[in-house]
């Protein structure tokens, strides 16, 4: 299924600032790396949108070079990005932010 708009919605925004801020603390350009990879996996959703796996009642896809997964509905011709999460944490605490989004 093809998408034609994809939108962050503003929860998931704030994730990847959170990611971005995490990674820039790990290393000079490593945040910026993180943001400019996980927006590249996002994009990748105008043409992979609704083949992932659902969790949470929305789909879930991993990133390509960090551990988040990046959780999205599609609605028609648009996929809304709800969350970017980090895959590290306890799963009580990711199925706790998901749940905050249904």
């Amino acid at each position: 299924m093809n998408v034609k708009h994809i939108q962050i919605l503003v929860d998931a925004e704030n994730d990847l600032y959170e990611g971005q801020a995490f990674y820039n603390k790990q290393g000079e350009h490593v945040g910026n790396y993180f943001w400019d990879s996980l927006l590249s996996d996002i994009e990748s959703l105008a043409i992979f949108a609704g083949i992932h796996k659902q969790e949470f009642g929305f789909y879930r896809m991993l990133s390509r070079r960090f551990p988040y997964a990046i959780y999205y509905d599609v609605c028609g011709d648009v996929a809304s990005v709800v969350a970017v999460l980090p895959m590290r944490r306890n799963p009580v605490w990711i199925k706790a932010q998901m749940d905050t989004k249904s």
